[in-house]
């Protein structure tokens, strides 16, 4: 990648979102998180569960609250996040927690209204905005599992709330022009056709900004998913542009060495049980020289921790996210950005670019893109 190339990225990125006021962004999210921690403060308040004077462990709590064995990871994060925000007391030495704030219904609304406000500042559509909305009044059945929050987050089959996370709120608009620029510059530098491979493309929320922004180049596109729903999605929006298969990232064989001169990874690579083995996978993949595109959260947000994160559960059986690498013990999903540098050196890769910067006010969303290509040599 030539030197110039990651600052033509950085100034197409910001031109993706020159109209908005990036400054106030921050605070708008702090809104969307407010709201949640009173979602989850109510929750966990129902039914005199912190009466004056009793103390929990927290399997105390999830069996009281009657919380579903792949979701008890999410209750921990709950009680840990109340506690760091000084709504509920934890013993340090016992682990016993108590005296949890008391939430008004009163005041948990007033917090969901200016949280509606702020979801549409940051550029969510009204459907996703109605989403988080809903998830939060379901929180009960959501931790019990009595409601998939698929059945929120895809009503009908529909993919319109789903694509607001993903494509038009204004952090995935400055991410996807990145991504664009990043995979232009690739079409200029590497041979005919460029081979791209997109990993757990789901809704396509990043696939619909690169797809027509390559229009012209000679680019070999694979769409892939682990879930057939998705592919199907796929399908029906891109037609035969794209080729289309089932990858599962944590699958020990995901493709063919060398079979790709691009990996684009938007929002997937979080659900891998060992981000270190999942990296060496993409190594192998790509050919020398080749370019790894990832798109990722970096920080916890409470919103997320209402409403997106119970899409995070492993089903029966199956390993939690992380559960053997740098994230084992957390409950955590996301990998810090120095995280993700340091996981993407030591797998081999050289990284070449992340954005928003560390001082930017976009970098308080939390979200970020990396760039990083492999050795340039040939592997024996």
């Amino acid at each position: 990648m030539a030197a110039e190339v990651p600052d033509q990225v950085a100034r197409s990125a910001a031109a993706a979102i020159h109209e908005v006021d990036t400054v106030a962004l921050p605070g708008f999210m702090r809104q969307l998180d407010h709201a949640a921690l009173l979602a989850m403060a109510r929750t966990l308040g129902r039914n005199g569960l912190f009466r004056p004077g009793v103390r929990h462990r927290w399997d105390q709590i999830a069996d009281r609250l009657r919380v579903a064995p792949r979701h008890r990871w999410i209750l921990r994060r709950w009680l840990t996040a109340l506690h760091n925000e000084g709504l509920l007391q934890c013993d340090e030495t016992t682990g016993f927690v108590h005296d949890l704030r008391s939430v008004p219904r009163s005041e948990a609304a007033d917090a969901a209204a200016l949280a509606d406000e702020a979801a549409d500042a940051l550029g969510y559509p009204a459907e996703m905005a109605q989403f988080f909305r809903t998830a939060m009044e379901q929180l009960p059945r959501l931790l019990r599992d009595e409601v998939a929050v698929q059945t929120l987050l895809f009503p009908d089959g529909e993919l319109t709330t789903a694509e607001g996370a993903y494509r038009d709120n204004v952090i995935n608009r400055y991410l996807n022009a990145a991504a664009v620029e990043l995979l232009r510059a690739e079409c200029r530098r590497a041979r005919a056709p460029l081979r791209v491979l997109e990993l757990g493309a789901g809704v396509g929320g990043t696939t619909v900004a690169v797809v027509p922004a390559l229009a012209g180049h000679a680019v070999d596109y694979l769409f892939t998913d682990v879930s057939q729903f998705f592919l199907d999605a796929g399908r029906q929006r891109f037609g035969d542009r794209l080729r289309y298969g089932i990858l599962d990232i944590n699958a020990p064989a995901a493709a063919q060495p060398g079979s790709a001169d691009v990996v684009l990874a938007a929002n997937v690579l979080h659900n891998s049980v060992h981000i270190g083995h999942a990296l060496a996978r993409l190594q192998d993949l790509l050919v020398p020289g080749g370019l790894l595109v990832v798109i990722e959260s970096c920080r916890e947000h409470y919103q997320a921790m209402t409403s997106m994160q119970f899409l995070m559960s492993p089903r029966e059986g199956e390993p939690q996210p992380g559960a053997t690498d740098v994230r084992a013990g957390t409950d955590r999903i996301f990998l810090t950005r120095d995280e993700w540098l340091a996981e993407l050196t030591a797998a081999g890769f050289a990284p070449l670019l992340d954005l928003p910067n560390p001082g930017h006010p976009l970098a308080a969303l939390g979200q970020h893109i990396f760039a990083a290509r492999t050795d340039e040599l040939e592997r024996p």
